[in-house]
């Protein structure tokens, strides 16, 4: 008797601890599920910084400490938000350093500052650094600050280009390479030691196209003339005291005297802030906002390449053609979507996977000629990245974004020569003529670089025939506008390969008014970006080469990105593979 009571207490100790703990799980959901308190005559903080991400991290650490990371389209909701709400009165934009070397989602974010300054509410801009991307942002607000100590690092646009061929000559290596139009750089970095006249061509003409972007950006932003921007331009970098003098900034301040600077940021007598990763749990319907359709946004994000998406130390995401494939299957059996946005940032990968990808989206395009399909270039949509592109009825890219690079490339990195000054002697035993034809030991034969050419070739002509279908064009036109030739999207809007001008709300905007979805009315974005767990993002830590992230922790991100992206073409993808990758550079 005296055990049967002890085990029902036991029992019921253990019934009302389940019962607690549950009720308290339950208490802290519904608190945290309110979200922060947000009173009014708020301004809202957003701080902009870093390598700025389409989608949330999804290595290792980014799963562990980087869960308030805001991404790109975060910023914007929170600015398209705050637009209505009656209890935000202003933004404080505070960008930081921002490590990308490229402009498209900078673009993207100074669209929407420029948005909200339409709701009559004040945007004040604060600099602790001022850099060519962090001011081209600042000059979009009513008013930009700058640090008293810091200097305004405005000088222009330049790009760095990096040659490996010496490299490779002293170690008695030979890059043997093939590429498929004379703009196609990504192999020069390996083959060449300087520019080829289309590669210096090529570069000039982007560094320039930018640069007077952020001419025509700044001018208007600050109500200079072009000429008289460039002429400032030319003066950079500045002191503190000179950029107040030439009327690129205001005023110089520290943060804690912004409210007194600027009395619209404390209406209600101090300044009420409101962080952006704070104001994101504020969600539409807190606002009386009940969207009535669906719309999808799919995320290629990363360097394409077959299998599985996930994370490589080197280059970042990867966007597997497997994992894509499987979303937009899953997406195409979803009735309730009435469009899909595409959203591209890659420089593109494996010509096999891009079209792969390229296939299933031209299948989801036909399937239901009523479900319009448009896609949205982010910093880069270019070679794969354009490849896959080109199904959807309306391209939208920011003048800024590098995209086209119609073209591929192939090859490998003979070693002999390394291991003969080593020591090293390697033998080939080989059944069939060609079999060592992607052998690092050998250079190709003259009738296997025939071989690999006539492959090569036929892979270009059609990724050329597909964009001129997807284009409406005849494919003479885009080999004119193709042989490997980067541009940016305001260029390209100018050559057919790209439709408007914009962001992601451009793009949306196109789906709802091809979808019959009214202008005004709401839509819920729902968003296909598969993501990780932690178990499979450590696994697949567990599988990758340590060796770059031994010594990549001391490296800052462009060093990284550059390395990684000379490495790519060697070690990222499997032997032989043509490649459709874009080439990179330092632009600062």
């Amino acid at each position: 008797m005296a055990l049967r009571r002890g085990v029902a207490v036991v029992l019921t100790v253990i019934t009302l601890a389940v019962i607690v703990s549950f009720l308290g799980i339950i208490f802290i959901y519904l608190l945290i599920s309110r979200g922060p308190s947000i009173r009014d005559d708020s301004t809202l903080v957003l701080r902009p910084g870093g390598d700025l991400q389409e989608t949330m991290p999804d290595d290792v650490v980014g799963q562990l400490i980087a869960r308030d990371t805001t991404t790109v389209r975060g910023f914007v909701d929170s600015l398209r938000l705050a637009k209505r709400d009656p209890r935000i009165t202003g933004v404080l934009l505070m960008p930081s350093s921002l490590e990308s070397p490229y402009w498209g989602k900078v673009q993207e974010l100074r669209d929407a500052v420029l948005d909200f300054r339409k709701s009559g509410k004040v945007v004040v801009a604060f600099l602790e650094y001022g850099g060519d991307r962090e001011y081209y942002l600042a000059s979009a607000a009513d008013r930009v600050f700058l640090l008293p100590t810091s200097a305004l690092d405005l000088a222009g646009v330049a790009s760095y280009e990096v040659f490996l061929r010496g490299t490779f000559d002293k170690f008695g290596a030979y890059p043997d390479f093939l590429q498929i139009g004379a703009y196609k750089t990504a192999v020069n970095q390996l083959t060449q030691k300087a520019f080829t006249p289309a590669h210096r061509e090529m570069t000039e003409s982007l560094n320039g196209d930018m640069y007077e972007q952020l001419v025509r950006g700044i001018g208007s932003a600050r109500k200079k003339t072009e000429a008289e921007t460039r002429q400032l331009l030319d003066q950079g970098p500045f002191s503190p005291e000179d950029a107040v003098r030439t009327g690129l900034v205001d005023a110089l301040a520290y943060e804690d005297q912004l409210d007194d600077r600027v009395p619209q940021l404390r209406q209600g007598g101090e300044m009420r802030r409101v962080d952006g990763s704070d104001y994101q749990r504020v969600t539409a319907r807190s606002l009386g906002v009940r969207p009535a359709s669906r719309i999808a946004v799919l995320y290629a994000s990363g360097v394409i390449a077959s299998g599985k998406s996930g994370y490589d130390p080197r280059n970042g995401n990867v966007v597997g053609s497997d994992t894509f494939v499987e979303q937009l299957r899953r997406l195409r059996e979803d009735d309730t979507i009435k469009a899909i946005v595409l959203r591209v940032d890659s420089p593109g990968g494996s010509s096999v996977a891009s079209d792969v990808m390229w296939r299933e989206l031209m299948i989801t395009r036909d399937q239901k000629p009523s479900r319009p399909l448009i896609t949205s270039m982010s910093d880069l949509a270019a070679s794969g990245g354009y490849y896959i592109s080109v199904p959807a009825q309306v391209i939208v890219a920011q003048p800024g974004t590098l995209t086209g690079s119609i073209g591929i490339f192939a090859g490998k990195i003979v070693i002999d020569g390394t291991l003969a000054k080593l020591g090293i002697t390697t033998e080939t035993v080989k059944s069939g003529k060609n079999s060592d034809i992607y052998s690092s030991f050998s250079r190709f034969s003259p009738e296997q670089r025939t071989k690999v050419g006539d492959y090569m070739e036929g892979f270009y002509r059609s990724f050329v025939a597909k964009v001129a279908d997807g284009r409406h064009t005849t494919p003479e036109r885009i080999d004119a506008v193709g042989q490997g030739r980067v541009w940016t999207g305001a260029q390209a809007k100018d050559r057919g390969l790209v439709d408007l001008l914009g962001g992601l709300d451009t793009a949306v905007s196109i789906a709802k008014q091809r979808a019959h979805i009214p202008a005004d009315e709401e839509v819920e974005l729902v968003v296909f970006s598969q993501r990780r767990s932690f178990y499979e993002a450590l696994t697949e830590l567990g599988r990758s080469s340590s060796a770059f992230s031994s010594w990549g922790v001391f490296m800052d991100a462009a060093q990284r990105r550059a390395v990684a992206a000379l490495a790519t073409p060697v070690t990222g993808f499997r032997r032989g593979e043509p490649l459709a990758l874009m080439p990179f550079a330092f632009v600062r």
